[in-house]
């Protein structure tokens, strides 16, 4: 929560897969969490296992970029198999002996996901926490990037409010602009008391909290006052209800354009253009109910004679009026809301992780490698695999081969393929013939008597080998397999027989490595 990568303007900790070692394990993770955070209790981070209750309906919210839980804490559901583009934190507190799992979870990590971390800031790294020597134990040192994304925007929102009320302080401030500060102060109390003193983040500065969550503190704020204010508790978790980031966003652009104006910047004219510039944008939606009831004032606010004598209360009541709308904008139309002219950026430089490709590339190989297999379906490999007959290592040397000629000679994409298994990835895209699939399921299915949902889970089975070739049997508790019953495979069959269903599935495996 400290240390991991974050989202929604740096306010939200990203997409987070806790890999734990047991249900027992998992639950005292989430009760500690839940200890540290008690208004992120029970819905912030969940425990995936499949002893969890609706373990695919939390899935699927972990899914949505937008939805709790954002913290994972998972006993093997979600090691392999899941497709998240927004996990950007990976917590390894278990140790994996097995070389290929461990790169299938650090492959959870690699999805892309355009604009992530803000409009043009792509997903191009991810965070990994190993406690368990996972690393070192397969002789891993990739190269790291050290990210140094600007600061959250609820710190950089508090840290210009306290600058806000210091520019007034100078003035000879009018009756509206003592409002303004008023206002202003009570708000950033307001955060201060829904600071959560036991919180391990907050309580090294309890005494800086405490100070200032008394009014009479905020009375006068003398430039020593000033610099607590920023240096110790802007940026500090206040338990208040989550806000939008595009309303977030558009209060900091606000915000500087308040104190350009009170400071007689230059940089007032640069910031009034992007202001009229999202007013126009809103214009053009006019059809929306709550942008047709603001109209008046944004069509005011593209006009020169607005700005003439506008002050810094004027400016508050524009924004209070049109923050919540600037969501509703097209997002090819909302970009101009969010440029940043105070970033800072290093050098750019790539960074390859030994052993892994990220995003495109690998899939342009897969696409490419799908389409040269299946025109070649009758290669005798080819045809081994798709009927799950068993490879010999000549077979191997005779797929690696062709992958390196789909490759155009480089390697770096058939060691990937290589993790995976050659004669597995190649299964993968051309999958099993029907009639193979069957066959090695008709001693299952002719040794017993099955009802109606069970026949139809086996030819779900069969339906999925048949298109990817094999099948990791965490998929038989996830959905559609669940929708047969919520616990999967094991509340549809007996033990011994789920265990027989599991041995085929990796007799088909087997096949093909």
């Amino acid at each position: 929560m400290t240390r991991g990568l974050k989202v929604a303007g740096g306010d939200r900790l990203g997409k987070t897969i806790i890999f734990a070692k047991n249900s027992v394990h998992a639950a005292s993770i989430a009760d500690r969490f839940d200890i540290n955070y008690p208004h992120l209790k029970g819905h912030f981070a969940r425990v995936i296992d499949y002893k969890t209750d609706y373990a695919q309906s939390l899935i699927d919210d972990f899914s949505n970029p937008e939805k709790a839980p954002h913290i994972a804490i998972s006993v093997d559901m979600l090691d392999t198999g899941i497709d998240v583009p927004e996990i950007v934190n990976l917590v390894f507190f278990k140790v994996v002996h097995s070389k290929t799992k461990f790169w299938q979870m650090i492959g959870r990590g690699t999805r892309l996901r355009p604009d992530l971390f803000g409009p043009g800031k792509h997903k191009e790294y991810f965070a990994v926490f190993d406690f368990c020597q996972n690393l070192e134990f397969f002789s891993q040192n990739p190269e790291t990037i050290e990210v140094s994304g600007s600061a959250p925007l609820s710190k950089r929102l508090f840290t210009g409010r306290v600058a806000l009320i210091a520019e007034i302080d100078r003035r000879s401030p009018s009756d509206e602009e003592r409002g303004l500060r008023r206002d202003t102060a009570s708000y950033l109390r307001e955060q201060i008391v829904a600071m959560n003193l036991d919180n391990f983040v907050v309580r090294p500065k309890r005494r800086y909290v405490e100070t200032y969550r008394n009014q009479e503190a905020w009375e006068t704020l003398q430039p020593e006052q000033q610099q607590e204010l920023t240096e110790h508790i802007a940026g500090l978790p206040a338990e208040l209800p989550e806000e939008e980031e595009e309303a977030k966003r558009f209060d900091l652009l606000m915000l500087r354009l308040q104190l350009a104006l009170l400071r007689a910047e230059p940089r007032f004219a640069k910031l009034r253009a992007q202001i009229q510039a999202i007013a126009e944008a809103l214009e053009s939606q006019s059809s929306i109910p709550m942008i047709r009831a603001e109209l008046t004032l944004i069509q005011d606010l593209q006009t020169d004679e607005y700005w003439q004598d506008v002050t810094a209360p004027i400016l508050e009541a524009a924004r209070k009026r049109i923050r919540n709308l600037v969501k509703l904008l097209e997002k090819t139309k909302r970009r101009i809301v969010f440029t940043d002219f105070e970033d800072e950026l290093g050098a750019t430089i790539d960074i390859a992780l030994p052993g892994i490709t990220v995003g495109m590339d690998f899939e342009r190989f897969r696409a490419k490698a799908r389409h040269f297999l299946k025109a070649h379906d009758d290669h005798v490999v080819i045809h081994k695999l798709r009927r799950n007959q068993p490879l010999t290592p000549t077979d191997l040397q005779e797929l690696e081969r062709m992958l390196m000629e789909i490759a155009g000679g480089s390697q770096q994409h058939v060691m990937k393929a290589q993790q995976e298994g050659l004669g597995l990835f190649v299964r993968s895209l051309v999958g099993l013939e029907r009639d193979a699939a069957k066959q090695a399921f008709a001693t299952f299915l002719t040794r017993r008597p099955l009802n109606a949902n069970q026949i139809e889970f086996v030819n779900l089975i069969i339906e999925y080998l048949t298109e990817h070739g094999a099948m990791d049997p965490a998929r038989l508790y996830e959905s559609p397999f669940t929708d047969f019953n919520p616990l999967g495979v094991e509340g549809l069959f007996k033990p011994a027989e789920v265990t027989e269903l599991l041995s085929v599935l990796d007799e088909i495996r087997t096949a093909a490595a």
